[in-house]
């Protein structure tokens, strides 16, 4: 159990004791924020609720606050626990509970920072299903750095649900209907056609060198069989543009699968758009919602009645009979939640897609289906700089940068780091430059030293003939080794937010703080020394900071290097 599910069940059996005492006036208690302060001094934790229930109460905050911790049941957990103007609760943790926790790391090693133990064969069949939708980007070309974001947000999303116990299915979703592949594949006629010496001018979209490529080994593998001429019949039109439609698709999705497993990116799904009308699902959903009077007609195409009926993005139907890309997301969320049986459905999307966000939630709501049951993390793209330039990136003129462009120049972990080191609401900027620097300048280069240079420490004890063998961590009493202690027991704590919150990011946060309070440590402290028992504390102390540096790396997706 976190520690702040502790504190939050002491404080109001508090409240209730002291309710019954007649101490504090009858009230609902509110709910309990438990907050980390700003200041170390304050202590370990914060609770501010005495600060909500002065109106409740009747009475000044710092009255209520002390009855509080008059009545708080005294625990192990805490050396001290103090009010503070105007109303705070600060409680700190104590020494000997902050040794323990040592050992108790050192037991739990790999499931360490998993909020919900493992069940037998190593899953949880009551477990929550939750699917993480992302990347899905349209295959209309190369595997480009923005959805490289994606990929990585969604990517960790996942690995931190899964430590915070639900069963997760990661989920690529095809676009492979619309105009945009339509488009496509004109182009890659044109490129094919030129590759058999035709002379047709370029396409007005989708210009990029792999088109052309794509052109050519259609042209070598398959001749004249498509090439069309003045007198080519409508069938032989059609035959031409379906196969060059399969030819882009299938070469384009073979592209993107190889670079995301470049980034050690690997789906359990990848869910065809197409799909949803051939399965008749979008019919299902398009009839239900017809029949409860959700749909009209105006102009000549078929809306979705929503609170905004002036909203033209809210057109399922067109004038000339084909759906839209916004009927498809309806059918997508009916398969996910209610065919598919899924209790979460998370869906990560650009930030261009705010005003759809809430379509998509009306919709459900239309057929039924709990909104809060779909989640979507929206998140800006990236600017690319070498040298303080921007790169210039566009899928469709060609001119962009790659996923493995990148990866081959800065490699898969620096890549993956710096893509989740800002909220992804917020915008960011890749420095090729920076990423490439091995220097504490570099944040991931700072912290995978940190888990080399433990390594390194065991490899001279061994030299040495010290272990961690009887080791008393009740001897760890250095300022330095308290602090990383609490360093690395916060790192439950942090996936219990960062999967509450839908906040990938703020792993590298913590990933950093804790490689920051190692190297303190190594630089007041000593580890191999003459004390033979201090020594094998300090070894169970900088092993358990090791696991813990592991195990984010690995949620992270990123290589745990023994030297570097």
């Amino acid at each position: 159990m976190l520690i702040q599910t502790k504190i939050t069940q002491l404080i109001i059996a508090a409240i209730q004791t002291a309710q019954t005492a007649g101490d504090l006036p009858e009230f609902d208690i509110p709910e309990v924020m438990v907050e980390r302060p700003k200041e170390a001094s304050h202590g370990d934790y914060a609770v501010p609720s005495a600060l909500k229930m002065a109106r409740l109460a009747g009475m000044a905050p710092v009255k209520i606050a002390e009855q509080i911790i008059t009545h708080l049941e005294k625990t192990d957990y805490f050396s001290d626990v103090t009010v503070a103007p105007p109303g705070f609760i600060n409680l700190r943790l104590a020494d000997s509970w902050l040794h323990q926790q040592v050992d108790q790391v050192l037991k739990e090693e790999d499931t360490f920072g998993r909020l919900v133990p493992l069940g037998k064969g190593g899953t949880d069949k009551k477990a929550k299903k939750v699917q993480v939708e992302f990347v899905s980007a349209n295959p209309t070309g190369p595997f480009v750095v923005g959805s490289g974001r994606n990929a990585v947000l969604g990517d960790t999303l996942a690995n931190i649900l899964e430590v915070a116990g639900y069963n997760v299915q990661r989920e690529y979703y095809v676009n492979d209907i619309g105009t945009q592949i339509e488009n496509l594949a004109k182009a890659l006629y044109i490129r094919y056609a030129q590759a058999m010496g035709q002379d047709l001018p370029d396409p007005e979209e989708y210009m990029g060198e792999y088109l052309v490529e794509m052109g050519r080994v259609i042209a070598t593998s398959y001749g004249k069989k498509y090439l069309l001429t003045d007198n080519s019949s409508d069938d032989a039109r059609r035959q031409a543009m379906n196969f060059m439609r399969q030819q882009a698709l299938e070469r384009t999705l073979e592209t993107i699968k190889a670079d995301t497993a470049l980034i050690r990116v690997n789906f359990d799904r990848w869910f065809s758009e197409q799909s949803l009308y051939e399965d008749k699902t979008y019919n299902f959903v398009y009839n239900k919602l017809q029949t409860k009077g959700m749909l009209m007609e105006r102009d000549g195409a078929i809306w979705l009645k929503s609170g905004d009926e002036e909203d033209k993005e809210n057109v399922v139907v067109r004038s000339d009979g084909r759906p839209t890309y916004f009927a498809s997301d309806i059918a997508y969320v009916w398969d996910k939640l209610a065919k598919r049986g899924f209790d979460w459905a998370i869906a990560v999307w650009g930030a261009d897609h705010h005003g759809h966000m809430k379509r998509v939630k009306e919709a459900a709501r239309s057929l039924d289906l709990d909104p809060n049951k779909f989640s979507i993390l929206l998140y800006q793209l990236v600017n690319i700089t070498r040298d303080g330039v921007p790169v210039r990136q566009s899928k469709r003129a060609g001119d962009f940068v790659t996923v493995r462009e990148v990866v081959e120049e800065i490699g898969v972990d620096v890549f993956r780091f710096m893509l989740l080191t800002r909220s992804a609401d917020s915008a960011m900027e890749l420095d090729l430059e920076l990423a490439k620097r091995e220097s504490s300048d570099n944040p991931i280069f700072y912290i995978q030293y940190a888990h080399a240079r433990i390594a390194s420490i065991f490899r001279k004890a061994v030299e040495e003939g010290a272990t961690m063998g009887g080791g008393d961590v009740n001897l760890l009493e250095h300022p330095s080794e308290l602090a990383l202690i609490r360093q690395i027991l916060r790192l439950p704590e942090t996936v219990a937010f960062a999967a509450e919150n839908l906040a990938p990011h703020q792993l590298t946060h913590y990933a950093q703080e804790l490689a920051n309070a190692f190297h303190a440590f190594y630089h007041e402290c000593h580890v191999v020394i003459d004390d033979d028992e201090l020594t094998a504390a300090r070894l169970k102390l900088v092993r358990a900071a090791q696991i813990a540096l592991a195990n984010t790396l690995r949620l992270m997706g990123m290589s745990i290097p023994e030297r570097m």
